[in-house]
């Protein structure tokens, strides 16, 4: 895809949170079942639900726009996710590893921070104001998450120095 202008880039951006957001649905069961905490097995099973939401919000957008839903390969949160399973795959489970898992979620939040914000400002420049208030709504839960994630980590941290 020749991305020419605005509306191309925010069209490719958008296919590229996507998908993105569907290789989250896949790996946050893993993460969840890997953790020995409640709260971040919670945590993990919790925002899988609001991963599912922000999907539907995404498809709204591709409607608005009448373009097909279709996702584009994104590398990024293939590559952070292959990050998160290597550790489930390698590590016992432990609380340094819910502290691992912590880490893991935190940069796949962040990497989705930066990927909504550039997409709502998009949004903004091309006068799409019902898909800035969608992409808003889901910046506004990835920061949660994140925050939520820093808290857990708070504890757990603690207790991976610890060796508990």
């Amino acid at each position: 895809m020749s991305i020419s202008n605005l509306e191309e880039l925010f069209l490719h951006e958008l296919r590229d949170v996507l998908d993105a957001e569907r290789q989250l649905t896949k790996a946050l069961p893993r993460m969840a079942k890997a953790a020995m905490s409640e709260q971040l097995k919670t945590a993990f099973e919790d925002h899988l639900s609001v991963t599912e939401e922000q999907i539907g919000r995404l498809e709204t957008i591709f409607a608005s726009m009448d373009k097909a839903v279709r996702a584009k390969h994104c590398s990024g949160m293939e590559g952070l996710v292959k990050e998160g399973s290597e550790l489930i795959e390698e590590e016992e489970p432990s609380v340094a590893l819910d502290a691992a898992l912590i880490g893991a979620a935190q940069k796949a939040e962040h990497y989705e921070i930066a990927a909504y914000g550039s997409l709502s400002t998009y949004a903004e420049q091309l006068g799409m104001n019902d898909a800035v208030s969608l992409l808003e709504a889901t910046l506004a839960e990835e920061k949660e998450t994140d925050l939520l994630l820093t808290e857990l980590a708070s504890s757990l941290n603690l207790q991976a120095q610890e060796g508990e």
